[in-house]
């Protein structure tokens, strides 16, 4: 049994293939870019194993540009093709998401197709479902939900090309919110709820931890660290008879945004938020009437967009994060618990592992104090 990776520099790839290092058989083709192959290579002699090839091409070539000859030698030997190459930022521009999450997609698939491989694994996202709001199970898909960005726009549609376009098996995984490992804490950039971290930092050196500030609930969110996406993947990979599925990486009860901030906020010492309001009847007011959906709906406005820009980008949080910071939707991942049954794999408690998250943020990307684990 052999793999081909795309995307294995990028943050969840780096953790899957360690996985299929430690616990599965064979080898492991990774894609990389001619110009990145000293990077590759390096990160190849730092998994320490003679299983890892490197693979040149490029995800913005016809079949990723991979070299025919190289292909036909392959063709009906890689069992498991884990598509994982794409942008992964709210703030990136229509064109770099069409480029890269959808023209990626597309060219992977081909790849796929030439190499007949076993199965396509493709790493889409829970941003797919838009601002469906209510319950958003494993089953659905296109339930003509409001695609609200360049990036929830291009999930859905590179989501859309493997249910309808691949020829060979595939499987869909849609991971919410990735952080860091919850062992220890490893991050490689500033990302989701990373952007609020300074902020914290700020009002921890200003104010004692005891004083309550208060808060405004900003309804839900939902985030995994990367160590559970990457085990779940490939314990759903090589489990029989899923082909033809999605499967959400999620945590299987929604996070209260200001639940999430505080517990990083307990991490680094800082005074935590109250949310006085009554949750249960905050559910009975419509959602653009909620501070969540209020928050979104004004952030689209032009004027106010440019005054969110300036105002949000003094404390360093872009204002797309903050308006995509909660979800209108419940993600069911009933089909995923039942695939992980009996396998130990889980969502840990954010507050199990919100230390190990803030200490390495604090002592690697902390401008002010850390350095740049990619260095």
């Amino acid at each position: 049994m052999s793999y081909f990776v795309t995307g294995a520099t990028g943050f969840i790839g780096r953790h899957l293939v360690r996985e299929l290092i430690d616990h599965r058989e064979g080898e492991i083709f990774v894609l990389a870019r001619q110009s990145s192959l000293p990077r590759m290579e390096a990160l190849v002699a730092r998994w320490g194993s003679g299983r890892v090839t490197p693979v040149v091409g490029d995800l913005g070539e016809d079949a990723l540009g991979v070299d025919p000859e190289w292909v036909e030698q392959h063709r009906g030997e890689i069992e498991h093709f884990f598509h994982l190459a794409a942008i992964y930022d709210m703030t990136a521009d229509d064109e770099t998401n069409e480029a890269l999450n959808v023209g990626g997609t597309r060219n992977a698939v081909a790849l796929a197709e030439a190499l007949e491989v076993g199965c396509f694994h493709q790493v889409s996202s829970v941003a797919a479902a838009g601002e469906h709001r209510g319950r958003f199970d494993e089953t659905m898909f296109d339930e003509g939900q409001h695609l609200p960005s360049p990036y929830h726009r291009t999930k859905f549609e590179s989501e859309k090309i493997v249910r309808t376009e691949a020829s060979v098996p595939w499987r869909v995984y849609r991971p919410a919110i990735v952080v860091g490992a919850s062992e220890t804490g490893e991050m490689d950039k500033i990302d989701g709820p990373y952007y609020f971290f300074g902020v914290i930092k700020a009002l921890r050196d200003r104010l004692p931890a005891w004083l309550p500030l208060a808060g405004v609930d900003l309804g839900d969110t939902n985030v995994v660290p990367v160590d559970y996406v990457a085990a779940a993947m490939d314990h759903i990979a090589h489990l029989p008879d899923r082909d033809g599925e999605a499967f959400h990486l999620v945590n299987p009860e929604p996070q209260p945004v200001h639940e999430m901030i505080n517990a990083f906020c307990a991490a680094a010492g800082a005074p935590r938020f109250m949310t006085p309001i009554d949750r249960r009847r905050m559910r009975l007011v419509p959602r653009p009437l909620t501070p969540a959906g209020a928050l979104n709906l004004v952030a689209k406005q032009p004027v106010v967009q440019s005054v969110l820009d300036l105002a949000t980008s003094r404390v360093g949080i872009p204002a797309e994060v903050l308006a995509h910071t909660s979800f209108p939707s419940t993600f069911d991942s009933r089909r995923t618990e039942q695939a992980l049954s009996g396998s130990g794999i889980g969502v840990p408690d954010l507050d199990s592992y919100a230390r190990n998250l803030w200490t390495y943020w604090e002592e690697n990307l902390d401008d002010s104090t850390g350095r740049d684990p990619r260095v």
